[in-house]
């Protein structure tokens, strides 16, 4: 199955290759490039391995539709937290999640952190990333912000890390101490959501640490593109298998998204080896760091 999976997200990485090149900058981290192909907009990073992958797309003919999966499985998160008061997205790609959960939850503020101020720039111009009072970006390190708003001591209701360096997550992002971090800057019982790759030789490695730190998990798998979205906690009894706010359905209809479907994918089934090691800042192996082959 994660063979398979892998497959049709090689596919489709090939496909959007092709796409109409329409905009290219270099940033000190790797090019960024905007492409377009059959009215879908992507942004994409070109890595020192050559490998393309698109970190955004959007339908420039149907723009509440939504063109990646793990975005919906994202936004599965408000079931438990239909009103969330603040919100720490990790890795911003084309602003295209700020954007829907602003639309959704207009009262939240929002801040978007991403390290590359060659993405946010484009993010505005190619992708309507929308700023305004509720809705913020830092161009920092996902870590380096973390850490000073712990200092600060600021809490969140709902994290989501979503940062890619186009090959996979930065290792930084993915230790225990990290996680333990995130987890201090939640609310209580606030939720965190990591979009992660169902296929990835650290998938062991990667479950054991999130379940290290907290403990209960509950997976979403992506039925085709070899994502899953992984949900925490910091609660003692988590579940996300509550019926949906009705008033958040409706504002979900508008993106023909059915929350109450993806709730019922969700799985808390350990399938990894749960022997292996836990990923650290003294243990995380930049030669993992990559999908399957």
């Amino acid at each position: 199955m994660k063979r398979s999976a892998l497959l049709l997200l090689l596919s489709i990485i090939c496909c959007y290759s092709q796409a109409k090149e329409i905009r290219k900058e270099r940033s000190i981290y790797r090019n960024v490039v905007i492409t377009e192909e059959a009215d879908v907009r992507c942004m994409r990073f070109e890595t020192r391995r050559k490998r393309v992958t698109n970190q955004a797309c959007i339908d420039l003919l149907d723009p509440n539709r939504l063109v990646f999966e793990y975005v919906q499985g994202i936004l599965a998160g408000y079931a438990v937290k239909p009103k969330p008061k603040r919100i720490l997205i990790i890795g911003l790609g084309g602003g295209v999640l700020s954007n829907i959960m602003h639309d959704i939850s207009p009262d939240a503020e929002i801040i978007n952190v991403d390290i590359d101020p060659v993405v946010v720039k484009l993010a505005r111009e190619y992708f309507s990333y929308n700023e305004n009072e509720q809705v913020k970006t830092e161009i920092k390190d996902g870590r380096v912000y973390v850490k000073r708003a712990l200092l600060k001591k600021q809490k969140f209701d709902w994290i989501i890390l979503d940062a890619f360096n186009g090959d996979y997550i930065p290792e930084h992002l993915m230790t225990k101490e990290f996680l333990s971090e995130v987890k201090a800057l939640l609310s209580p019982n606030g939720i965190m959501s990591a979009n992660t790759f169902s296929s990835s030789r650290l998938y062991d490695h990667e479950s054991v640490t999130y379940q290290s730190v907290f403990e209960q998990l509950q997976i979403l798998q992506s039925p085709s593109k070899g994502n899953r979205i992984i949900f925490a906690c910091n609660c003692e009894d988590f579940s996300l298998t509550k019926s949906i706010d009705e008033a958040i359905q409706k504002k979900m209809n508008r993106y023909k998204l059915n929350i109450g479907r993806l709730l019922k994918r969700l799985d808390n089934e350990i399938d990894w080896d749960t022997q292996v090691k836990v990923l650290t800042d003294q243990f995380s192996p930049a030669n993992l760091l990559k999908q399957a082959d």
